[in-house]
């Protein structure tokens, strides 16, 4: 790894600005991954990350799976990003989530569950479809992804992340510590095929202080260590508090100690 006390010359410097203005003051390492992840902007691009959600889904619910052969209106949708990992050998399709705000309109969880009231008029954002390739890379990919959607959430001023979650991916929810909303309830996700789900959100704004008050294992990956093949510089970062895309960072960029 190197420190990025060095200058990085990068594809997407905006992609290391948002690392840097989401957990300022922090010293970072540099690691790659075997894998990009990257926004979803063609329908070349939609249609790998269609592929991979299908064939995830078929391996626990064929019968939904064979619903989702093609783009979802939500995929399209003001305030949804959809995001794409990709293996940098070949470019295959190794993973997917879309992520959808309330900016413009209620959370899809919203049509199956009443959110408690104190989540009344937060900005919040729900990752939906998620899905990895299997094989043994497959829980890295998965926990990339949610980088992605922590760094999302960072830059774009959400307080609250939102999942609906069915076993055994509510545990692996629970251990990066979110919060079970209605505990002891499994509730029917009209956008997950009625199936059964947890609910549980995450506080985004205290998470690194939570992360590190827990000797959490994931609070290098997550905070101290900068991904460049994390590519976010395609998402619309409109958020209740940014007028515009933050100023776009020379292509090369020099951090100082």
């Amino acid at each position: 790894m190197k420190s990025l006390n060095h200058a990085v010359l990068m594809n997407e410097a905006y992609a290391a600005g948002v690392m840097m203005r989401a957990l300022p003051g922090v010293p970072m390492a540099e690691e790659r991954l075997p894998f990009g992840v990257r926004v979803v902007r063609d329908d070349d691009a939609l249609q790998k990350a269609v592929s991979i959600r299908q064939a995830a889904y078929a391996r626990h619910v064929p019968e939904f799976a064979a619903k989702l052969g093609s783009p979802e209106p939500n995929d399209h949708d003001q305030g949804s990003v959809v995001l794409l990992a990709e293996s940098r050998l070949d470019g295959s399709p190794v993973g997917t989530m879309r992520i959808q705000t309330n900016r413009f309109k209620d959370l899809a969880i919203a049509g199956s569950v009443e959110l408690p009231t104190w989540l009344k008029n937060r900005s919040m954002a729900e990752g939906t479809r998620l899905a990895v390739a299997v094989g043994r890379a497959g829980r890295v990919v998965k926990t990339t992804l949610f980088k992605a959607f922590f760094l999302y959430c960072r830059e774009a001023n959400i307080e609250w992340m939102v999942i609906a979650a069915r076993p055994p991916l509510d545990r692996q929810y629970e251990a990066l510590m979110f919060e079970d909303l209605f505990p002891g309830q499994f509730i029917p996700m009209r956008h997950g095929n009625n199936i059964p789900h947890r609910v549980l959100a995450f506080d985004v704004r205290n998470a690194e202080a939570r992360w590190n008050e827990a000797g959490h294992p994931l609070l290098d990956f997550m905070c101290h260590t900068y991904h460049p093949d994390i590519d976010l510089s395609d998402a619309d970062f409109s958020s209740w508090s940014h007028s515009s895309r933050p100023a776009e960072l020379p292509r090369r960029v020099a951090v100082s100690a």
